[in-house]
């Protein structure tokens, strides 16, 4: 069962590095510990696509200050950024910084499409502006036509534009108030796609809190969490700044994510003064929020669902706190929850992995969604937006657990 530490390694004569590779973090042992859990190694079965392998590569950019091949590079991208080596790693090795790191090194210069995208997740009122045209494009039956003429995949859109669904036009308010005793006012990230394309799980996350007493700001002023610049080796600093700057100057008990994703993300804000500080100590993951004031008075409606937990390698591997959401639905009584197998695997969404690595995704996909098949479930639920989508894409059955928790409230 340990065939897989076998592998040969070091080649002679290549330098390993010296010292550690990032502060205060031990160098990597090359123990080969993290492996099994690496789902582009899952998917190829070669050393060149394993976390110590990478790592190596990331050596080289920022310790040696090496050139590094096109293969090297090659396998370096292929990383889903899934941080699961992260929890494993005796080294307690920081990947995912190394990653973004290496990244930035590299200076990443974008596509066309890559750009455009960029700009649109920066500026909230360009991608406003163009909803109501998603929306029409929608409805006006254009898509089978369209997709059939290739255009779409000349135009490296086709992957994009299969994950399309219908996008919300109207801005959410900028209050919520609560209609039962109020007990404090909280403040709701909402994103950036996620603000358009699920509003349904935001609108049951303002519901939820407004049933334990909670009024609901949602400045219009936030922005992108900055994650999708990040990971593809751009800058995020104006998009970080903006949100510490618009939620630490609001008078609120707690800042709040529905998407584990953006939360990984705003969780590791990296700036260390005491602005930094304040927007770290107020920053919550909803479901943690919801369990620790949630009133004893409140009971839910019943429900008999065999429900099965999907657990986001945001989640799994950043927050660390997927027994929250166990523990949340646990409120509904009659309700069967059950972690879904392999949950250790990531889905292959991965930010913008799924389009920027579409054949990998895909067949990780395959590999969850036959999972899903397999567990028999009635419901899938899963905290992350961007798994969600994924992996609902052509007829899937995955929600936000808020959805079912708001579905049961009296």
């Amino acid at each position: 069962m340990f065939d897989f530490m076998d592998m040969s390694y070091d080649e002679l004569g290549e330098p390993i590095g010296s010292g550690p590779y990032i502060p205060d973090a031990a160098e990597c042992m090359r123990c080969g510990i993290c492996i099994a859990s690496c789902p582009t190694f899952c998917l190829f079965q070669v050393d060149e696509e394993t976390p110590r392998r990478r790592i190596r590569t990331i050596s080289k950019i920022l310790v040696e200050n090496l050139p590094i091949s096109a293969d090297e590079r090659l396998h370096l991208d292929n990383c889903v950024q899934c941080r699961a080596c992260e929890t494993v790693c005796p080294s307690r090795m920081a990947y995912g910084q190394l990653f973004d790191q290496a990244q930035a090194q590299l200076k990443v210069n974008p596509g066309w499409l890559a750009k455009l995208a960029f700009n649109l997740i920066e500026n909230k009122d360009w991608l406003r502006r163009l909803m109501p045209l998603l929306a029409i494009y929608l409805k006006s039956g254009l898509q089978k036509p369209l997709r059939s003429t290739g255009l779409l995949k000349k135009l490296h859109l086709a992957d994009a534009e299969a994950l399309l669904g219908k996008p919300a036009l109207q801005a959410l308010a900028v209050s919520y108030p609560t209609s039962v005793t109020k007990r404090g006012r909280v403040a709701l990230f909402t994103g950036c796609i996620a603000e358009h394309f699920d509003r349904e799980t935001l609108l049951a996350a303002i519901k939820l809190l407004n049933a334990i007493g909670y009024e609901v700001l949602v400045p219009p002023q936030q922005g992108c969490c900055g994650a999708i610049h990040q990971h593809n080796g751009q800058s995020a600093a104006g998009l970080i700044d903006n949100n510490i700057a618009v939620f630490n100057a609001m008078d609120v008990d707690a800042v709040l994510h529905t998407a584990t994703g953006c939360g990984a993300m705003l969780s590791e804000y990296q700036n260390d003064d005491e602005v930094g500080q304040l927007f770290r100590q107020r920053l919550c993951d909803i479901n943690e929020f919801l369990l620790e004031h949630w009133p004893d008075e409140l009971q839910l409606t019943a429900s008999n669902l065999k429900v099965a937990v999907h657990e986001p390698c945001s989640q799994r591997n950043v927050l660390k706190n997927r027994q929250a959401v166990y523990a949340l639905l646990q409120k509904i009584p009659g309700l069967s929850i059950t972690a879904l197998a392999e949950n250790h695997i990531c889905c292959g969404a991965g930010g913008s992995y799924m389009l920027t690595h579409p054949d990998n995704a895909g067949q990780l996909r395959a590999l969850k969604r036959q999972i899903i098949t397999d567990s028999s479930a009635d419901l899938v639920v899963s905290g992350n937006f961007g798994c969600g989508v994924y992996l609902n894409a052509d007829g899937g059955r995955v929600e936000h657990p808020l959805l079912l928790l708001a579905r049961q409230l009296p």
